[in-house]
């Protein structure tokens, strides 16, 4: 039996505490909130989309950053053993469009409630109110956690220690970078961090003048000379400040990097199931319907009406002019303006609107088997901490289901 002190009560660490007791171990985790799971609690605004029911090849092309370091623990505890773990302990779940799985009352608290149920079962060791200040080593391996609890210290000894602290995002709850400090004490790289899975912030204003316009069934494209940098087909919306939606959120974790650059090309595909000649026919039909209507009056058959009088202007048509009247240069602008219609991206919105961190523990410093640090023995680092992440649709918390239990294995086989 080893000492383990999991730092961290996320899913991560909630996770991993419920197997490392079950196999045996005497396990005690520190969180520094009042309370476990506080970002899970927010999780899929507020029902916690807490898997995705896929292939195990599916959810690796779902991960954007290393996805080859996750082919052991995703073969070991992939999506459909989460769900069978969640249901056994007695959670309801229900699968809903694109695989993504829920717990069946919509409510992120059952999941939280589900784990501390069986953290309590297997007597793991809770200790709120209490952050821990470094990780104390001796001759190369984990000896313990120094925390601090109401202003004064105290060494909690253990064995191994476990690092899952979670990154920068959503900082309100807990999520402050200590992970990647103690990391970096112990001697681990950690790579650049930004937000991900985040609104994009553009200087267009007429982004502005379209806030709250949701569309579907678009594609967004960003492009850096002849590279394509993102490519993408689903839902966004328009913002004061600029884009969001599920399209625009999978667009900051693949192009993140390159948003700001002057050479950096981006636009919105209005109209992707119709070719440029349908378009053309379709505003023919709609002269010969109405030509005596101007221009700015018919757009409504083609566009949601914030779009109306923006297509025009970024055209550069008169939108007065009578249907009669447009002549095919002037079709071909709408046309151009609807199969590219143009946005400037200048940069994310911060870590407070953040789902995950991109970057973290660079994973050339952890066994990818074990999840267990090449710098110091003893010392593992699952979950968020890592420079791991994913799309939206429940695969950044299976990441952090499968490394907790890789984790857990590993010190099982140590027994």
């Amino acid at each position: 039996m080893k000492k383990i002190v999991v730092i961290g009560g996320g899913a991560a660490g909630m996770f991993f505490s419920i197997f490392a007791a079950k196999n045996g171990h005497q396990v005690t985790l520190i969180e520094k909130n009042e309370k476990l799971g506080k970002k899970l609690f927010i999780t899929g605004k507020g029902r916690c989309n807490f898997t995705n029911q896929c292939s195990q090849e599916e959810f690796l092309s779902n991960v954007v950053t290393n996805p080859k370091f996750l082919y052991s623990a995703i073969a070991a505890c992939d999506s459909a053993a989460v769900i069978r773990d969640f249901e056994d302990w007695g959670m309801p779940v229900k699968v809903e469009r694109g695989n993504r799985a829920f717990p069946a009352s919509d409510h992120s608290s059952d999941v939280i409630k589900t784990l501390e149920q069986q953290m309590k079962k297997q007597q793991v060791e809770v200790r709120l109110f209490s952050e821990a200040k470094r990780i104390v080593t001796r001759d190369g391996c984990a000896a313990g956690v120094v925390i601090c609890r109401n202003g004064s210290e105290e060494l909690l000894e253990a064995d191994a220690v476990v690092i899952a602290t979670g990154g920068l995002s959503y900082p309100s709850t807990g999520s402050t970078g200590d992970g990647y400090r103690m990391a970096e004490e112990t001697g681990h790289r950690v790579t650049e961090c930004r937000p991900s899975l985040v609104p994009i912030i553009c200087s267009d204003e007429y982004c502005r003048v379209m806030q709250g316009l949701f569309l579907k069934n678009v594609s967004l494209v960003m492009k850096s000379g002849k590279k394509i940098r993102y490519t993408g087909f689903g839902e966004m919306m328009f913002t004061h400040f600029g884009i969001t939606g599920p399209l625009v959120l999978s667009a900051s974790a693949k192009a993140g990097a390159w948003i700001g650059q002057e050479d950096l090309n981006t636009w919105i595909d209005l109209k992707p199931a119709l070719s440029e000649e349908m378009l053309e026919n379709r505003l023919i039909r709609m002269a010969e319907s109405f030509p005596n209507k101007d221009l700015i009056n018919t757009l409504g058959e083609l566009y949601p009406a914030k779009m109306v009088p923006v297509i025009p202007e970024l055209a550069g048509v008169n939108p007065r002019v009578k249907m009669r009247e447009l002549t095919r240069k002037e079709r071909l602008a709408l046309i151009r303006v609807t199969k590219q219609f143009p946005l400037h991206p200048v940069s994310l919105r911060g870590y407070q609107e953040a789902v995950v961190t991109k970057g973290g523990v660079s994973v050339k410093d952890v066994n990818p088997k074990t999840m267990e640090s090449k710098k110091t023995q003893g010392i593992y680092l699952i979950g968020e901490v890592l420079d791991l992440d994913a799309y939206t649709g429940g695969f950044n918390l299976q990441i952090a289901w499968a490394t907790a239990y890789a984790a857990a294995e590993a010190l099982k086989e140590d027994i």
